[in-house]
Order: structure tokens, then sequence, then C-alpha cells
């Protein structure tokens, strides 16, 4: 037995690749559109107090659903999940933000 171990540095990188969150197509891209759509008509995720204002949560979801739905053709359930996933992300950013 040898005492140094050879160590195969391609499948090392490949598994620490591989162990990433994925992060599902479309998500960048309906993030910044509820982003956008929140700036331009001030309607705000988050209430002055800070708590999620749930409603305008839903409806940039829902319009976010249908951009993504447009764009990738895919179910109105996986839309849906991109938009809810985009749209939480950035009244969480929008909290986090208002806190600072």
């Amino acid at each position: 037995m040898s005492l140094q171990r050879s160590l195969n540095w391609s499948a090392a990188l490949r598994g620490l690749n591989a162990d990433r969150i994925q992060v599902a197509p479309g998500v960048r891209t309906a993030r910044s559109l509820i982003d956008g759509m929140a700036r331009i008509r001030r309607a705000p995720l988050i209430t002055p107090t800070g708590a999620f204002d749930r409603a305008a949560i839903m409806a940039a979801a829902v319009e976010a659903a249908k951009a993504h739905q447009r764009r990738h053709g895919s179910t109105w359930a996986a839309a849906m999940s991109v938009g809810l996933t985009a749209a939480w992300a950035s009244a969480r950013a929008a909290r986090s933000a208002l806190a600072h």
C-alpha cells in the first residue's frame, strides 16, 4: 500500500458541481419581472410595517406565471411554481432592504 493517495480532480469537481442547488429555468427572469412591476406600479410586496402583503405577492406570482408560460410553454403548475418562488424571493429581499 502506498503512502500517497491519488486524486482525480475532474471527478472531484464534477461531484462538487452536482451538489450545488439547481435554479429552475425562468426563476431569474420572473424575479426581475416582479421587481420591475413592483417599482413601476408602486405596489410593494410588503406593508410599511414590514409584513408580507400576500395578495400583492400572489398577484405578482400570477403575472410572472403567465409570462413564464408564454415563454416556455410549461404547465400552469410549473409556471406558478416559478412565479411563487420568484415572488417570495423578491418579497424577502424587499423586507430585508426595509430593515436595513
